[in-house]
Order: structure tokens, then C-alpha cells, then sequence
């Protein structure tokens, strides 16, 4: 006779319960546990901080079969495997796992996903910084249904993906993660993602919860001094956007801490903030070894065992990647254990994974992770995300075909695979470790690339005769001090690696009009040769598709249309500030360091031209719980097709506390063919002026506030004034977080 937690006509909460009442406490704490197969404990083949000193003690998987087991680790990317032969092995596994625990439950199965499925053969797509760079959320939405589609046609059923934390100092190596540095950004990208990756039935992960990309001197897993107004206005809103409108059901806490109390057993972060204010109602999951971390690294606690009862208490459910510090012989109060547990078996539950007829994935024949449909998108979003940054020179596009011209390709990473591939690739991130594997896909370099692009040019090795020099700097990304940008991978400052800035005086000392192309992880300081270069081209690590579409914007096949989602700075130096921060953190008389970027965010050049009319509003008094609708045409004045990324900034004159000089508060993609013109509708909701004052509370306050019609943070078309009206008006979880732009 079926029991209540197999019937499917129930909730998935009242089935899970069911089953949590039958669990033993050693059933109970298996959940919570997740096992690592195959992972080496070499060296030089780390792909997580503490690998080399905890998976070698990993819990022995027959030892944990009896009980049952809650997560499995990376079966796709942790070794390389065939698709087709990992998803057979992973259908496998899960057999034996339920055939060897009393209730025949499976494991859940979790993968990187970050730049696409962390898999051999799988498509690569551009690093998160690359998907910043698009303003189109809507193109990110449909490139995570496709990744989750690949994913769960193998047989995994949760990705540790996006990563929401907001840039504060590029010199963070994790910057390539990041989608850009302003935190409406980083929420309406980040929620795009999550929609498409849930829409394909994946459980989305969001990370890193909170505060990671804030620590000090831009160092991996340092401590964050964040006071609590630039925690709740910068660094949680994107969280808080990806859970309310995305859907995600899993989060990630963060290796950091905050103001000394680490995110791993921050309670009133996890607990507080998260499960009571915000309602979330999935599974946290900690990072990988981070819990082991509060003893060890945090020294909070004086065992793992007081380690895992301070994670469990604090509001964590699951230990990744594998089993440490959440045991029974802890003496885990029988509270919070049971709270993890039914965390993990809702989920389970709602994954269908607790059904009578569930069976494993088994594709049965060949598995094609890089089909036609994915590679499309991955060239499509290459091609939005390629930012065009200066080309006063009028020297781009290059001639149709290259017509004729010598072009002298230079520089380290022209013909470099690496250029193209973040640290979480699966070239990069467990393919350097196997030399002798192929690729996997198809990643054409640059120059490659450019030599189809322009059949026409002659190819020449000397630059001094040359008709145009292209030279191609940047990164090459890696893990923990393996490369110039990944994870582990920090910088001292924002001067170009390995003497590429020499190579470029070199460059342009030839003579030859040079275009500068930058393939990198994370904004580097051009100001030194701004008034020298022809043109200079920015790609954040565009993937595998990645080589054609920057060859593409340098010829004109690809109309340039990505827009900065970081600043790009003029000294390596004195960092700039992020474009957020208030008066005193912009230039001025008391400092003679100057942080003003050199290219500012949301910065992007067309090679068409656009005309703003000035907007119109009806309503420019409404009250602090109102709405007001703006109005502009934008008009294609040039001769080629374009697209215009119309952005929408606030600016407060006046608040209780020292606010952004501006802040985006809405955006929109506009293309036009040449003589076109479009209505931009924006609609303002009085919440978005909303923001934590001294007392902690968020509230929309009435006064004189500004709209900024811009084609970026500080190239500003048109000013709207507006007035709210009313009563100082508190707002909480449930306020308004986008303006909405229609393009008619």
C-alpha cells in the first residue's frame, strides 16, 4: 500500500513531512550530505579552495548507501567523460543509490553552470560579465533555458548558477563571474537567467549569499567591512530580485564575512533576512568546504562537529561538496535537523524525485551538448556583448573583405584559445589539467577568426607596413593563482598582465593605425593609450563563439552594440569608483587622485548614429506610492542599422544620507534600421527612489527627484524633473523593483 509521501496527488510539503516522520536521525543527516566522486587530490589540479585538504577525507559512499545520500557533486565536471557515457554512469549511480536505502530515494545531481554546462563537449558560452554587457535579458533568459535543457537531458537537476554579486573592485579575480556593477543591473540580468534555468526545470543556485565581492583589498575570501546601508541598497537586491521574480529555489552563502560574523552561520542573514523577511522557502547549500571553513579559516568554532551545529543553526541545509561536518555524532539537535531535512525533501519532492514511477535519466544513444541551436545563441550573445569603446578615427569597420588591406595581428593572445574562455569553462576549469584531451568544442581565437572575417587582407608579419595593426591583450583565466583572472586569481592593481602594456607602446609606435582589442576578465586601465589608439574593442571572455563575433564588429558584419556593465579605468591605480558612489567618492578638490573612468558604465559606441528627442511626462507631480510615465523618440540619423541600449538613471539631490550621484533604474534595447525611430515608454514607480536610511528602514521620501535619460552613467541626453508628493512612505519586501521600458 502506498504511503502518504508517494502520493502524487499531495503537496510536496505535506509528502515530504510524511517521509521525514519515518527517517531515522542517520536517514535525516544523509540528506543533508553530498558526495564527490573522482575528485583528485593532486597538485595542480584544484577546482576548489581546500580540495587538496578535504577530499581526501571524503565519506566513503558505501559506507553513506544504507542511509541514503541528499546531493551528488559535479558527475559532469569534475573529470571529463563523453556525455553520452556520464549520463549512463550518473543512471547508474542513481540506481545503486536507491536500491541500497529502505525508501528508494535518489540523489539529487548539482553542476557549475555559469558559462554554460560545466562539461566535456558541452557549448561554452561568454563569461557572466559578457551577459552584463547585452542589456537584453531576454536573450539570457533563453540562453539558460537552453543550458538547463542540457543539463537535465543527462540526468542534473541543480545549477550553482548565477553568481549576484555586485562588482565593487575589479581587481576581485571573480569579476568575470559578476554581471557588472551596478546592482539594477545585476538583478534584471541575474533574474533573466534564473527564469530560463528554472523554466527547464533546474533548480537555480544563487551565489554568493552575501557580500563576497565586497571584501577588502578585492582579495578572494577576505573579510567585508560592510556597514548595513551598502549591504541592503547595493549588494541584496539582486538576490532579492532573482528570488521574487526569477523563482530561484536554492542559494549559496558566501566564504565571506560580514563585519566579522561569516556568512556560513550568519543567522540573522540566512535566517532573519532570508526565510522570515523575505519568505524563501528552498534549500540553502553551503559552499564548497565552507562550513568546514568556520573552524579552520574563521575560527568560530573549535571542531567541524561545533562547525556544522553553528551551519545548520544559522539556516544552512546541505554541506557541499561532500560530508564533514554535519554528522549524528554531533548530537545535531533534533529541531534544526528536522528543519534541514524537509528543506531537502520538498525539494526533492517537487523535482519529482520522491515519485513511485521515478527512474533515471538514460539517453539510450548519443548526447549532443553542443547542438546547432546552442552554438546560435552563443554567437548571439557574443555579438551583444562585444563593446565598441572608442573609434574617433572613423578606422572601423575595416573594409568589406578586407579589400586589399595588410593587417598586422599582434599580440599574446591573437591566436590564444584562452582569451576567449572564463575560469569556469570547462577548458579552463578542468581541461587544463588533461593536456592530452582535445577541446571538446570547436574555439576558434581571434585570429583565426579575423583571417575568414577578411578573405581580402594580406596578413603581414612586420607591422611597419602595414595598413592597420589589430592588437589583442587581455587575460587568460584560471583558479587560485593559475591564471590573470578566475577565481583566486586577484590583481594588485588594473595595469594589464604579463607587459602587455609595454607591448602596446610597442604596437603603436609602428606607425600603422592600431585597433587595441581587449579580451579579458575584467576592466583594465587604458588610459595610457586612449589618444593613440585608431579603435579599441572590449569582449569579456566571449566563449567558444567568441573569436567570430569580436572579428565580426572589427570588419561590420556585427553591428556593436554591447554597453560597459563596469567602468573602464584611466590609471591602474587609485581605483575608480564604482559609478554608485556618492560626492565625496567622485573627483574632487580634497584628492589629487582623480577616479573618474576613463569609459564610463553603461558606455558603447554604434557605427551608426542616434538623435534623442526630449522626453515627455504627464504626471511629473505623484505621490510617493504613484508612477509616472516617460516618453521619447529615438531616431537611427546615420546610414547603417544600430541598436541604441536607452538607459534610465535616477538622481537624488537632496536625502538623510549621502546618496549615488545616479543610479540605473531602467533600460531598454532599441534597434532601428537606418532613418527608423522608436517610442520608448518608460514607467517609473515612486519605489525605485526608495533607499535604507540612518534608522535601517527603506522609504520613499517626498521632494525633488531627477530622471537621467542616458546612453550611459555619464553621458546624459536629457533631464526629466519630477516631484513626489505625499507622506514619507516605508517600503518592504513587497515594493516595486523595476521600471518597466516598452519599446513601440
Amino acid at each position: 500500500m502506498a504511503q502518504p509521501w508517494q502520493d502524487t496527488s499531495l503537496p510536496a510539503h505535506v509528502r515530504a513531512a510524511d517521509l521525514l516522520a519515518r527517517m531515522t536521525a542517520e536517514e535525516k543527516t544523509a540528506q543533508l550530505s553530498s558526495v564527490w566522486l573522482g575528485v583528485s587530490v593532486g597538485s595542480d589540479a584544484a577546482v576548489a579552495p581546500g580540495q587538496h585538504e578535504y577530499a581526501a577525507d571524503s565519506a566513503d559512499l558505501d559506507a553513506l548507501l544504507p542511509y541514503g545520500l541528499g546531493h551528488l557533486t559535479r558527475p559532469f565536471g569534475t573529470v571529463p567523460v563523453e556525455p553520452a557515457e556520464g549520463a549512463a554512469r550518473l543512471a547508474d549511480l542513481q540506481r545503486r543509490i536507491r536500491a541500497h536505502n529502505r525508501f528508494g530515494l535518489p540523489a539529487l545531481a548539482h553542476e557549475e553552470c555559469l558559462t554554460g554546462f560545466v562539461a566535456w563537449q558541452a557549448t561554452v558560452f561568454p563569461t557572466p560579465l559578457a551577459w552584463g554587457a547585452t542589456f537584453d535579458p531576454a536573450l539570457i533568459t533563453e540562453m539558460a533555458r537552453g543550458i538547463g535543457a542540457s543539463m537535465s537531458a543527462v540526468g542534473i537537476h541543480q545549477g550553482l548558477a548565477p553568481v549576484l554579486d555586485v562588482v565593487r573592485d575589479a581587481r576581485w579575480g571573480r569579476t568575470e563571474e559578476s554581471i557588472g556593477e551596478d546592482p539594477y543591473l545585476v538583478g534584471t540580468i541575474g533574474s533573466a537567467y534564473v527564469r530560463g534555468l528554472e523554466a527547464a526545470g533546474i533548480v537555480a543556485t544563487l551565489k554568493h549569499f552575501a557580500g563576497y565581492s565586497a571584501s577588502r583589498a578585492a582579495r578572494n575570501h577576505a573579510p567585508a567591512p560592510l556597514g548595513p546601508r551598502e549591504l541592503a541598497d547595493v549588494i541584496l537586491p539582486p538576490f532579492e530580485m532573482a528570488l521574487r521574480e526569477g523563482g530561484a529555489r536554492s542559494v549559496m552563502a558566501a566564504y565571506n564575512d560580514i563585519d566579522g560574523l561569516p556568512a556560513h552561520a550568519h543567522t540573522g542573514l540566512l535566517t532573519g533576512l532570508l526565510r522570515e523577511e523575505w519568505g524563501f522557502a528552498g534549500t540553502v547549500v553551503s559552499d564548497y568546504f565552507g562550513i568546514a571553513f568556520l573552524e579552520s579559516a574563521h575560527r568560530v568554532a573549535a571542531t567541524e562537529t561545533e562547525a556544522g551545529r553553528l551551519a545548520l543553526a544559522a539556516g544552512v541545509d546541505v554541506e557541499l561538496p561532500a560530508a564533514h561536518c554535519i554528522d549524528t555524532a554531533g548530537g545535531l539537535p533534533d529541531e534544526l535537523l528536522d528543519r534541514a531535512a524537509l528543506r531537502v525533501l520538498t525539494q526533492k519532492c517537487e523535482l519529482g524525485l520522491l515519485d513511485p514511477d521515478w527512474e533515471p535519466v538514460d539517453a539510450g544513444g548519443p548526447v549532443d551538448l553542443d547542438p546547432p541551436h546552442m552554438r546560435e545563441l552563443a554567437a548571439k550573445v557574443a555579438q551583444e556583448s562585444v563593446v565598441l569603446l572608442a573609434n574617433d578615427s572613423g578606422l572601423l569597420p575595416l573594409p568589406e573583405s578586407g579589400g586589399g588591406l595588410r593587417v598586422a595581428l599582434v599580440g599574446p593572445l591573437a591566436d590564444e584559445q584562452a582569451a576567449m574562455l572564463g575560469c569556469y569553462t570547462f577548458p579552463r576549469h578542468v581541461g587544463v589539467n588533461h593536456p592530452e584531451l582535445p577541446t571538446g568544442v570547436a574555439v576558434p581565437t581571434l585570429a583565426e577568426a579575423l583571417r575568414a572575417e577578411l578573405p581580402g587582407a594580406e596578413f603581414v608579419d612586420d607591422p611597419a607596413r602595414a595598413d592597420v595593426c589589430v592588437a589583442v591583450v587581455g587575460d587568460r583565466s584560471g583558479l587560485f593563482g593559475r591564471g590573470s583572472s578566475g577565481e583566486g586569481c586577484d590583481a594588485p592593481d588594473l595595469e594589464l598582465p604579463y607587459g602587455q602594456g609595454e607591448l602596446l607602446d610597442e604596437a603603436l609606435g609602428f606607425g600603422a593605425p592600431t585597433v587595441v582589442v581587449v579580451l579579458s576578465g575584467r576592466p583594465y586601465a587604458l588610459g595610457r593609450w586612449a589618444d593613440r589608439a585608431a579603435a579599441v574593442v572590449q569582449a569579456f571572455f566571449p566563449g567558444q563563439e567568441g573569436g567570430a563575433a569580436v572579428a565580426g564588429v572589427l570588419s561590420g558584419r556585427v553591428e556593436p552594440s554591447g554597453r560597459l556593465p563596469v567602468g573602464v579605468p584611466r590609471h591602474p591605480g587609485g581605483q575608480p569608483a564604482p559609478y554608485l558612489a556618492p560626492p565625496l567618492g567622485r573627483h574632487g578638490g580634497p584628492s589629487n587622485i582623480d577616479p573618474t573612468a576613463l569609459y564610463p558604465f553603461g558606455h558603447g559606441l554604434s557605427y551608426t548614429t542616434f538623435a534623442w528627442d526630449a522626453p515627455r511626462c504627464d504626471t511629473p507631480e505623484f505621490g510617493t506610492d504613484g508612477e509616472a510615465t516617460v516618453k521619447l523618440t529615438v531616431r537611427n540619423t546615420g546610414e547603417r542599422p544600430g541598436t541604441e541600449v536607452v538607459q534610465l538613471y535616477l538622481h537624488d539631490p537632496v536625502g538623510t544620507v549621502a546618496r549615488p550621484e545616479a543610479r540605473l533604474v531602467g533600460y531598454a534595447r532599441v534597434p532601428l534600421d537606418p532613418g527608423a525611430s522608436a517610442e520608448v515608454h518608460a514607467t517609473f514607480p515612486a519605489d525605485l527612489a526608495a533607499y535604507t536610511g540612518a534608522d535601517g528602514r527603506r522609504v520613499v521620501e517626498p521632494g525633488a527627484i531627477e530622471l537621467r535619460v542616458a546612453a550611459s552613467s555619464e553621458h546624459v541626453h536629457h533631464t526629466v524633473p519630477l516631484t513626489l508628493t505625499g507622506p514619507v512612505r516605508e517600503v518592504g519586501h513587497d515594493r516595486r523593483t523595476r521600471c518597466e521600458l516598452r519599446v513601440k
